[in-house]
Parts: C-alpha cells; sequence; structure tokens
C-alpha cells in the first residue's frame, strides 16, 4: 500500500490537466452565465435556509470622514465582500435538495482539475443519522496519528466555511474565496458543456465538494474524511475511491428523493461501497442490512459489522459526557472517555474507531489505546445535543427525523435528570413531522412550535395544529419568532420546575430540535456559534 505522506504517492491536481483547462478556457470568454437557477429564498438564506448575516458590497453604506470624502474599504472589509459575492454566486445555484441524478457534471470538472480526489486516502461516509458525528470522530482519530486531514460535512450550522475543514478547524473566508477561484474557470466550461446537453448548470452542493477536493489537494492532506450529502449512488460525493467506506444506521427520511422503503433508501447509501475498500456498516434493521451485504458481496470487499465484529462493550455517565469500553476487531479499548451523550453517540464512536482502525492500522491489529483515549476526550460535534446554557438547562440538537428524535429522547433522559423539561421544535415541511413529534412527546411536558430561519420550514400554524394532535391543545403553544419561542420555554420550564437544572442536575430544562437550521439559528441566537 502506498504511503500518503510519500509525496511520490501524491498526484498533483493542476499540472495533469494544465494544458486542456487553458485551451478550453480561451473561447469561453469571461464564463458570464446568464441561467437562472436560483432556488426560491436561496439568496436570502442560502440553500439550507441559515440567513448569513453579512452585508453584500453593493448594499453596504458608503463611509465618509468629517469632510464628506468617501474612505476606501480596508483590507479585512474588502476581504469580507469578496467572501460575500462568492457566497452569493455559489448559493445563487441550483440548492442540494434539487437533485439532477447525473455524476457526470463533477465526474467531468474533477478531470479537468486533474482528479483531486484521487490524490489522498478517503474514509467516505452514507447513512440516515450520525454521519456528521461519526465522520468529526474519525477525523479526530486519524488527526491524533500524526496525518493530515480534511474533513467535508453537512450541511453547516451557521457558516458555509463549517462544511471544508483541514486539521479540524473549518478552513478561512480568505481560504474559501481562493478555492473557488480555483475551481470557477473548470466550473465556467462545465456549465457550459452542460447548457449545451440541456442540462442544468452545476449545482451549489456540486461546487462546494469540487472545492473542498481542491482545497484538500493544494493543503495537501493525507486523509479525507467525506460525508455525502444525500444518499450516496448519485451523491456528488460519489466520485471517491475510498479505502474505508462506512454507513452508519439506515432509516426514512429524504424519501422523496431516495425511496418509499427502507430497501430502497438502503440501496442508494449502498453506492459509496467499492472494490478496493472495507466497508464499515453501523447497527442495521434487517431489510437495510441484507441490502447493504448484498452490495458488498457483489464488490467483494471486507465487511466489519456492528454487533458481530465490533460494538460499545460497557458505558457509564460521566461529568459531560460518558466513559465506554469499546470492542474492534482489534481488540477493546476500555475506560475512554466520550464528551457527548446517549448511546447513539457511543455507537457512533464504536463505527468510528473501527473505521480508524481499518484504515491505520494492520488486518487485525490495534491503535495505540492513548492515541485512541487523547482523540476522543477531545471530540466535538456542535448542534448534537450541544449544552447552549445551563441555568435554566438550553439544549440543541439537529434531530430531524423520527430515528433522531427517539434517540434524542432517550439521551436527554438517561444523560439529565430533569422535574420539567419543555421543548422548542420548527421542523421542515418535507419530514415525517408526527413522527418526530411522537418521539419527543414522553421527554417534554410541553412544546413551544416556531419557525426557523429556512424557507422550506413548516409554518408554525399548521405545525401547531400537527402538535396538538400528538400533544394535546393545552400542551402546545405557537410563537412565530425563535427568540420569543425560547424565551416563552424557559418561563413554561421555570414555572413548575426550579431554576436550577445544570448539566446532569435537576430542575428546569429547555431543548431546541426539529432540523439542522433550527440547532444552527439557536446557536447563533445563544451566542455558542462565537465561541
Amino acid at each position: 500500500m502506498s504511503d500518503p505522506r510519500d509525496p511520490q504517492d501524491r498526484r498533483d491536481p493542476r499540472d495533469a490537466a494544465a494544458a486542456e483547462l487553458a485551451e478550453l478556457l480561451g473561447p469561453l470568454g469571461d464564463g458570464t452565465d446568464d441561467t437562472d437557477d436560483t432556488d426560491d429564498g436561496a439568496q436570502a438564506f442560502g440553500t439550507d435556509g441559515l440567513r448569513r448575516g453579512r452585508v453584500p458590497q453593493d448594499r453596504r453604506s458608503p463611509r465618509v470622514d468629517s469632510t464628506g470624502k468617501l474612505v476606501a474599504a480596508t483590507p479585512a472589509e474588502e476581504e469580507d465582500d469578496r467572501f460575500t459575492e462568492v457566497v452569493d454566486a455559489i448559493l445563487a445555484r441550483n440548492p442540494e435538495h434539487r437533485i439532477h441524478p447525473t455524476l457526470d457534471r463533477v465526474r467531468e470538472a474533477c478531470g479537468l482539475l486533474g482528479d483531486p480526489q484521487l490524490s489522498y486516502r478517503v474514509v467516505h461516509l452514507a447513512g440516515t443519522n450520525g454521519k456528521t458525528s461519526t465522520a468529526r470522530m474519525v477525523e479526530r482519530l486519524v488527526r491524533e496519528h500524526d496525518l493530515r486531514t480534511g474533513r467535508f460535512t453537512s450541511p453547516h450550522l451557521t457558516d458555509i466555511t463549517e462544511r471544508i475543514s483541514i486539521d479540524g478547524d473549518p478552513i478561512t473566508h480568505a481560504a474559501f474565496v481562493r478555492a473557488w477561484d480555483d475551481v470557477e474557470p473548470v466550473v465556467t466550461i462545465v456549465d457550459a458543456r452542460a447548457a449545451e446537453r440541456g442540462e442544468p448548470r452545476m449545482s451549489f452542493f456540486e461546487v462546494l465538494t469540487l472545492m473542498a477536493f481542491a482545497a484538500f489537494a493544494d493543503a495537501p492532506v493525507d486523509v479525507a474524511v467525506i460525508e455525502t450529502g444525500l444518499g450516496g449512488t448519485w451523491d456528488t460525493t460519489n466520485v471517491v475511491q475510498p479505502d474505508v467506506a462506512v454507513v452508519t444506521p439506515v432509516s426514512m427520511d429524504h424519501e422523496t428523493w431516495l425511496g418509499s422503503t427502507l430497501e430502497e433508501i438502503a440501496g442508494q447509501k449502498a453506492g459509496i461501497i467499492k472494490h478496493g475498500s472495507t466497508v464499515v456498516l453501523g447497527r442495521q434493521e434487517e431489510e437495510a442490512g441484507l441490502v447493504l451485504l448484498a452490495k458488498a458481496a457483489a464488490e467483494r470487499v471486507t465487511v466489519v459489522r456492528e454487533g458481530l465484529d465490533f460494538g460499545v462493550e460497557a458505558r457509564t455517565l460521566a461529568v459531560g459526557g460518558q466513559q465506554v469500553s469499546l470492542r474492534t476487531r482489534g481488540g477493546v479499548y476500555t475506560d475512554v472517555f466520550l464528551p457527548l451523550h446517549g448511546a447513539h453517540q457511543a455507537e457512533n464512536a464504536a463505527t468510528a474507531l473501527s473505521a480508524a482502525e481499518a484504515l491505520l492500522a494492520m488486518p487485525g491489529g490495534t491503535l495505540m489505546p492513548a492515541l485512541v483515549e487523547a482523540a476522543f476526550a477531545d471530540v466535538t460535534s456542535p448542534g448534537r445535543m450541544e449544552v447552549l446554557r445551563t441555568s435554566p438547562l438550553i439544549l440543541a440538537d439537529a434531530a430531524h427525523n423520527p430515528a433522531g428524535a427517539e434517540a434524542l429522547a432517550a439521551a436527554i433522559a438517561e444523560a439529565f435528570t430533569l422535574s420539567r423539561l419543555v421543548g422548542v421544535v420548527a421542523v421542515m415541511a418535507d419530514k415525517d413531522v408526527e413522527g418526530v413529534l411522537n418521539a419527543l412527546e414522553p421527554v417534554l411536558a410541553e412544546v413551544v412550535v416556531t419557525r426557523s430561519s429556512s424557507p422550506r420550514g413548516m409554518e408554525p400554524a399548521e405545525l401547531g395544529e400537527l402538535a396538538e394532535d400528538v400533544f394535546g391543545a393545552d400542551r402546545v403553544h405557537v410563537v412565530e419568532r425563535l427568540d420569543q419561542a425560547v424565551a416563552t420555554a424557559v418561563d413554561l420550564a421555570e414555572s413548575e420546575a426550579g431554576a436550577g437544572g445544570g448539566i446532569g442536575g435537576s430542575g428546569a430544562g429547555v431543548v431546541i430540535a426539529g432540523s439542522v437550521v433550527l440547532a444552527g439559528d439557536a446557536r447563533a441566537l445563544l451566542g455558542k456559534d462565537k465561541q
């Protein structure tokens, strides 16, 4: 096996395609594209609904001095203006939930760049729940072994740069702009060719994926941990050749695009399983598991399965998280501190450890326990049962489907002793809203339904009607604005409980859940995005 740290084993993503690219750019002029693929609300909110909170250059008030003369923008302001222009240009493209099921455009673009996605080792993740947390754990384990890492996840909570991280940190705004400048000529070529075929130009997610591939090759990274955006087979990220393919638990979600049965959805996720990789399967329902195993057999790959080859041997509550013992094919890692709550996060940790072991250890071998312990102790997963405030306790979680909401409810019941818990809920209109509400109902005294910043969100009045069917009218409150909804929930929680409720304590608590966008909005509202 080649060594990713050896420059001889890394391809230059530009040299191989420079001549073709220069030739193609000539006749295309400045690359102006008048096609309007803007989704409703995309420019105001971004395609995943998060308000960007930036002032585009053409809407910034001019600066003048005391004499009325215009004052030149500072370098920092110019950088911010350029970042905003780039983000606006990307967001004006088809959003990630508007699917055109083909890999042709991204394959073509990668080819013109010299296939940067082939210049590093890859751990590729698909699944319904737990992908982002597992990806963050895998990346942290790999980085602890003195390897340079890239991580591509979606969606973001607050800032679009969160999606592309190098060595654990989101790339800077300046680096984001550089990545766009690197790929923009190729995007222009592919857009033009697509237009000739009567196809849409590259989407928001395709462009971001291409930027991530290029940024990782430029860094350069040794290992990239890449999460699918939607499904697997037709997901834009599925042009990589993974060393390890991970499928976290598959459940019903995104039925509009992935299929109406668990088998159909699993079939889409199975698309990342390719010959030459090791496949790590998280715990699966029987229907999904059979589909995934069939694809693994067809590709003749080694399969590592939760419950058979790895799993959680033991776990106990600890201050700020849990103490776990994890079993892998190599052995048992005992007394590992994981600063995340819930049985589902312990299982994600076991999955991540097995993936890292498959990537880094000799066959049948283990990783150094001290490195594993150090990596897990440093793991974070923003917006996943994240404590935003402690008095009263306010949690935010990105749970947006029934399986995720069930895991959240179980984790809250286990980790916190609260005499009164109130929910703040906003859900995308295309989700299984009743399923989410039913999963949360047993742990909530009352629920405040509201809206997130996403234009795809269900209207609070409609959500309130569905909530009344689940909770009863006397336990449901409809509040239009998130800030007022959180204030209302705090008042309701503290009305019949002590105001304590700190981590692990008793008293009042509020949980904000229902979508990734809502979790991001809550983090911004309570200032967690600045920490």
